[in-house]
């Protein structure tokens, strides 16, 4: 049902980014999926490198919060089998890499959440934070990682 809603918006679940470094995507404990931060891949790489509010548009910057979105939701299904056992989206924490003086984070990072709730309807809606950072992995515009209730067996 969710993933017919995802293609409903028109969009599709990319496959599960894998880890370059030591930890897993997602750790499922006691109820609750952790979610590593996740770049904006496409076919496994990031295709929009830089700054937001320097040499990344909001627009672009908020486009690769919606990449971000379901790299982690593929992270997840690969993790938990179907997004149908998703119970709730708890929190979502997305990390903007900043230009100078640049303020617009809770902007870029508002895509992102639209996208959950779209998705997720109410079930979507969610604490966060929005944070600017200096620089990011691989120069990508945008990181963001969740928390998420999921049913248990």
């Amino acid at each position: 049902m969710i993933e017919e809603r995802i293609r409903e918006l028109g969009l599709d679940l990319p496959e599960a980014a894998k880890p370059s470094f030591i930890y897993v995507p997602v750790v499922v404990h006691n109820g609750v999926a952790y979610i590593s931060g996740q770049l904006p891949k496409v076919n496994g790489e990031v295709k929009i490198t830089g700054k937001v509010g320097g040499d990344v548009s909001i627009e672009d910057a908020r486009e690769s919060a919606r990449i971000c979105i379901l790299q982690a939701l593929s992270c997840l299904k690969q993790e938990i089998g179907s997004l149908d056992l998703v119970e709730r989206i708890i929190k979502v924490t997305g990390f903007v890499n900043s230009a100078k003086g640049f303020n617009q984070q809770p902007k870029v990072i508002d895509a992102a959440s639209e996208l959950i709730e779209q998705i997720f309807g109410e079930n979507g809606r969610h604490a966060r934070s929005a944070v600017g950072a200096s620089e990011l992995p691989r120069s990508t515009p945008v990181e963001i990682e969740m928390i998420v209730a999921v049913k248990e067996d």
